[in-house]
C-alpha cells in the first residue's frame, strides 16, 4: 500500500503515525487517507500543515511520539473542530471511516453552494491587484530614471511599498507560502500563468494592463515600451510625479483573444509567487531525496526483515516436517514390529497346538500301549491262576473218593463257571479301571497343556506389552529430542531475526543521524551565506545612508549659507564703510570655522553610523547563530531522544519476545510432558487391563475345565499322582 504522503512532495507533514511505524511494520489499511484529509483541513484553515516548521526528520518523530494536532486558533466553529479532531485519532482502531465522516455534521450542514468559487475569484482579483501594482510600480521607477534620475528612487519605493502592504497581506492571507508543489515550474509555464492572469484583467478590470506574448512581469517592467501607448495621470496618492498608465492597442488585443482561445484558464497564483516557487523547489530537491533515500532505506529494512522471516519460517517448516516425518517412521516401523511380533506369536501358538496335539497323541499311545500290556499280563496271570485252580480242584476230587463222578464233574463245571465269571469281572473291572486312568489322564494333560497355553499366552501378552512399552519409551525420547532441538532452532532464528533488527534500527539511527548532521551543515551554510549576503549588502546601504547624512550635511551647509549672506548684508548695512573689510573677514573666519566643525560632525556622524551598523549587523548574526544552534542542538537531543526511545523500546520487543518464547517452549514441554505422563498411564492401564482380562479368562476356562471334570467325575486333577501300575 502507498504511503498518501506521496502525493505531497514526498514530505512526512501529512503522514499517519501507523504509516511512519509501517516502516518497521508493514501494515496499515485506508484509514491513512482520514489522518491526511484532518491534515488538510488544518492546514487549509492555518495555511500550513502542523510541524511545518520543522526540520521533516524531526517531524517524522515528533508524528510518531506527540498527541494528536488540533486547531490554534478559536475562531472556527465546534463544528469543524470536532470534524479535525474525528479525522486525527491517534488510534486506527477509533478513527472513522469515510460513510461515518458523510454523517457528520460539519459534513451534513447547510453551507452556500457558490462558497469555492468566490474564494477562488477573491484570490484572483488579489492575485491581479498584486501584479497591476508591480507592473505600476516598475513602469513608474523606469520613468522616473528616464526624467528624474535615480535619486528618489528608494523614496518611491517606500511610497508604492505602502500601497501594496494591503494587497501583499491579503494575498498572504488567502494563499499558504508553506505548501509548495513537488513539480517543477519552468519559465514559460511561469510566463502562461501570468499571461492567462493577464487575460482575465482584461476582461474584468476597467484598468488593464499591457503584457507581450512571451514577457515576464519582470521582463515587461524592464522593457520600453512607446509613449504613445501612454498617458500620464496623476497618481492616487497625491504626488506630483506623472505615472505611466497602460491602455492596450489593438496588438495588444488580439494577444490577449489569442491566450484566451489557447488557454481558457486562469490560475490564481501570482507571478512573485511562481518564481519564489521555482527557487524554493530546486532548494527542496536535496532534502527530498534525502528523505526518498530514508524512505527507501526504510522499505529495505522492512524487505530485509520480511525476506529474514520468511526464510526463518521455511527453515522451521521443514524442521517440523523433517521432525514429523521421523515420527511417523516411529509409527510405521512400530506397526510393524508389532506385526511381526503377533505373527510370531500366532506362529508360537499354532507351533504349541500342534506339539501339544503330537503330545497327547503320543501320551494316549503310551497309555494304551501300556494298558494293553497290563491287560495281556492279568490275562496270562488269570490262566495260570485258572489252571492251577483247576489243578487244585482236580486234586481235591480225586482225593473225595465218596463223591460220585457225576456229582464231581458237576462241582467242577460250577467251580469253573465261577471262577471263569469272577475272572470276567476282574477283567471287566481292569478295563473299567484302566478306561478311568485313561481318561483322567488324559484330562489331566489337557489341563496341562491348557495351562502350558495359558502360559504362553501370558507369555505372548508380556513380550507385546513390553514391545509397546518399549517403543512408547522410545517415542517419548524422540519426541523429547524433537522438542529440544525445535527449542534450540527456536532460539537461534529469534536470536538471528533480532541481531538483524538491531543492526538495522543501528544503520537507521546512523542514517538519520547523518542527515540531521547534513541538514545542521545545511542550515549553516544557508545561514552563512544569508550573513555573507548581508555583508555584501552593507556597503550598499552604509553608501544610502551615508549619502543621506551628506544631503543634510548639504542641506546644512546651504542653510548656513544663506544665514552668513542674510548676516553679511545686514552686517554691511549697519556698520560703516571702512570696518566692512575686518567685518567681512571676520564672518569669513566664523563661516570657515563653523563648516569645520560641520564638516567633523558629519565625518564623526559617518564613522558613529558604520560602527553602530556594523555592530547591529554583528550582534543580529550573532543572535541568529546562537537561536539556530539552540534550534539544531534541541532537534539533535529530540532526535537521540527518539532513538533511544525507539532503541528501547526494540529491547522491551526482543524481551517480550524472548519472554513469549520461554512461555511458549515452558508450555509446549510441559504439554509433551503431560501427554507422555497419559501416554504411559494409558498404556499402564492397557497392560493391567488386558492382562486382568486375560487372567480372568483363564481362570474362567480353567473354572470350566475343571467343573466338566468334577461333572465327569474326575475329582481335584491339580494334585492328580497316579502310578502307572496301580488300577485297581
Amino acid at each position: 500500500m502507498a504511503s498518501p504522503a506521496n502525493s505531497f512532495v514526498g514530505t512526512p507533514y501529512w503522514m499517519a503515525p501507523e504509516v511512519i511505524l509501517a516502516m518497521d511494520e508493514g501494515q496499515y489499511d485506508g484509514k491513512v487517507d482520514i489522518w491526511s484529509l484532518g491534515i488538510t483541513c488544518i492546514e487549509l484553515a492555518e495555511r500550513k500543515p502542523p510541524l511545518f516548521n520543522m526540520n521533516a526528520m524531526s517531524a517524522l518523530y515528533h508524528i510518531a511520539q506527540n498527541d494528536s494536532p488540533t486547531l490554534q486558533s478559536n475562531e472556527w466553529t465546534d463544528s469543524f473542530r470536532r470534524f479535525v479532531d474525528y479525522c486525527l485519532q491517534k488510534i486506527p482502531q477509533e478513527r472513522p471511516t469515510s460513510a461515518e465522516l458523510l454523517r457528520h455534521d460539519f459534513v451534513r450542514r447547510d453551507r452556500p453552494l457558490r462558497v469555492l468559487i468566490d474564494l477562488i475569484q477573491r484570490t484572483k482579483d488579489a492575485v491581479r491587484e498584486l501584479d497591476n501594482l508591480q507592473y505600476r510600480k516598475m513602469k513608474k521607477i523606469l520613468f522616473q530614471e528616464t526624467r528624474n534620475g535615480p535619486l528618489n528612487e528608494s523614496q518611491e519605493d517606500e511610497e508604492d511599498s505602502e500601497h501594496g502592504t494591503s494587497l501583499i497581506r491579503e494575498m498572504d492571507s488567502l494563499g499558504s507560502n508553506h505548501s509548495i508543489p513537488s513539480v517543477s515550474v519552468s519559465t514559460g509555464s511561469q510566463s502562461s500563468s501570468v499571461n492567462s492572469m493577464q487575460e482575465v484583467m482584461e476582461e474584468n478590470s476597467s484598468e488593464p494592463v499591457l503584457m507581450h506574448d512571451d514577457e515576464s512581469p519582470v521582463n515587461s517592467s524592464s522593457s520600453v515600451v512607446p509613449k504613445k501607448d501612454h498617458v500620464f495621470i496623476r497618481d492616487e496618492a497625491g504626488h506630483g510625479d506623472p505615472r505611466p498608465e497602460p491602455r492596450p492597442t489593438q496588438s495588444v488585443q488580439s494577444q490577449a483573444l489569442h491566450y484566451r482561445n489557447r488557454e481558457r484558464f486562469a490560475t490564481i497564483k501570482s507571478a512573485s509567487l511562481v518564481t519564489r516557487q521555482i527557487h524554493e523547489h530546486e532548494q527542496e530537491n536535496e532534502l527530498r531525496e534525502q528523505m526518498s533515500g530514508y524512505k527507501r532505506m526504510r522499505r529495505q529494512h522492512q524487505k530485509q526483515l520480511i525476506a529474514l522471516e520468511n526464510k526463518l519460517k521455511a527453515e522451521m517448516d521443514e524442521h517440523r516436517l523433517k521432525l514429523q516425518k521421523e515420527v511417523e517412521t516411529h509409527a510405521n516401523n512400530s506397526s510393524i514390529e508389532l506385526e511381526k511380533l503377533a505373527k510370531k506369536q500366532v506362529a508360537i501358538i499354532e507351533k504349541e497346538a500342534k506339539v501339544a496335539a503330537a503330545d497327547e497323541k503320543k501320551f494316549q499311545q503310551q497309555i494304551l500301549a501300556q494298558q494293553k500290556k497290563d491287560l495281556t499280563t492279568f490275562l496270562e496271570s488269570q490262566k495260570k491262576q485258572y489252571k492251577i485252580c483247576k489243578e487244585k480242584i482236580k486234586e481235591e476230587m480225586n482225593e473225595d473218593h465218596s463223591t460220585p463222578k457225576k456229582e464231581k464233574q458237576e462241582r467242577i463245571s460250577k467251580h469253573k463257571e465261577n471262577l471263569q465269571h469272577t475272572q470276567a469281572e476282574e477283567e471287566a473291572h481292569l478295563l473299567t479301571q484302566q478306561r478311568l486312568y485313561y481318561d483322567k489322564n488324559c484330562r489331566f494333560f489337557k489341563r496341562k497343556i491348557m495351562i502350558k497355553r495359558h502360559e504362553v499366552e501370558q507369555q505372548n501378552i508380556r513380550e507385546e506389552l513390553n514391545k509397546k512399552r518399549t517403543q512408547k519409551e522410545m517415542e517419548h525420547a524422540m519426541l523429547i529430542r524433537h522438542d529440544e532441538s525445535t527449542r534450540e532452532l527456536e532460539y537461534r532464528q529469534l536470536h538471528t531475526l533480532q541481531k538483524l533488527r538491531m543492526d538495522l534500527i543501528r544503520l537507521q539511527h546512523q542514517t538519520e543521524l547523518e542527515n540531521q548532521l547534513e541538514y545542521n551543515k545545511r542550515r549553516e551554510r544557508e545561514l552563512h551565506r544569508k550573513h555573507v549576503m548581508e555583508l555584501r549588502q552593507q556597503p550598499k546601504n552604509l553608501k544610502a545612508m551615508e549619502m543621506q547624512i551628506k544631503k543634510q550635511f548639504q542641506d546644512t551647509c546651504k542653510v548656513q549659507t544663506k544665514q552668513y549672506k542674510a548676516l553679511k548684508n545686514h552686517q554691511l548695512e549697519v556698520t560703516p564703510k571702512n570696518e566692512h573689510k575686518t567685518i567681512l573677514k571676520t564672518l569669513k573666519d566664523e563661516q570657515t570655522r563653523k563648516l569645520a566643525i560641520l564638516a567633523e560632525q558629519y565625518e564623526q556622524s559617518i564613522n558613529e553610523m558604520m560602527a553602530s551598523q556594523a555592530l547591529r549587523l554583528d550582534e543580529a548574526q550573532e543572535a541568529e547563530c546562537q537561536a539556530l544552534r539552540l534550534q539544531l542542538q534541541q532537534e539533535m537531543e529530540l532526535l537521540n531522544a527518539y532513538q533511544s526511545k525507539i532503541k528501547m523500546q526494540t529491547e522491551a520487543q526482543h524481551e517480550r519476545e524472548l519472554q513469549k518464547l520461554e512461555q511458549r517452549v515452558s508450555l509446549r514441554r510441559a504439554h509433551l510432558e503431560q501427554k507422555i505422563e497419559e501416554e504411559l498411564a494409558a498404556l499402564q492401564k492397557e497392560r493391567s487391563e488386558r492382562i486382568k482380562y486375560l487372567l480372568e479368562r483363564q481362570e474362567r476356562e480353567i473354572e470350566t475345565f475343571d467343573m466338566e471334570s468334577l461333572r465327569m467325575g474326575f475329582g481335584n486333577l491339580v494334585t492328580l499322582d497316579f502310578p502307572k501300575e496301580d488300577y485297581r
